[in-house]
């Protein structure tokens, strides 16, 4: 399940990605890490992936595939979360504007799991 992630008006913003890895043999272990290892690191203080994402380029579109990919491979719990840029971040961040909130809103309904659309 995700959470939608709420900008804050005139800032700049990421948008941060905690993954928790499911349960599974070692076998299945192993891949889900492995496919996790490939878009972000890990914090063994939280047990938990993460990654930041300051646009939406392909390489950022990719990063969201796999992770996407990979909840509905394993069942890994993916959460997303505006947040303030870091200091020290070099990378591209958001600017909080209507279009990018509207396009957050339009693709995320609350209570429906990552990666899956929406049923008219």
């Amino acid at each position: 399940m995700t959470a939608l992630p709420t900008p804050h008006p005139n800032e700049c913003w990421l948008l941060e990605i905690t993954i928790r890895a499911a349960r599974a043999d070692d076998t299945r272990w192993n891949q889900q890490c492995a496919a996790l290892r490939a878009v972000s690191s890990y914090d063994p203080v939280t047990q938990t992936w993460g990654t930041r994402i300051g646009a939406f380029d392909l390489a950022n579109l990719n990063t969201l595939q796999a992770l996407f990919d990979a909840a509905r491979a394993f069942g890994t719990d993916i959460r997303l979360q505006a947040a303030p840029v870091p200091s020290g971040w070099t990378g591209p961040s958001f600017v909080s504007d209507v279009e990018v909130a509207a396009l957050l809103d339009a693709k995320a309904d609350e209570g429906r799991p990552l990666g899956r659309l929406h049923l008219a």
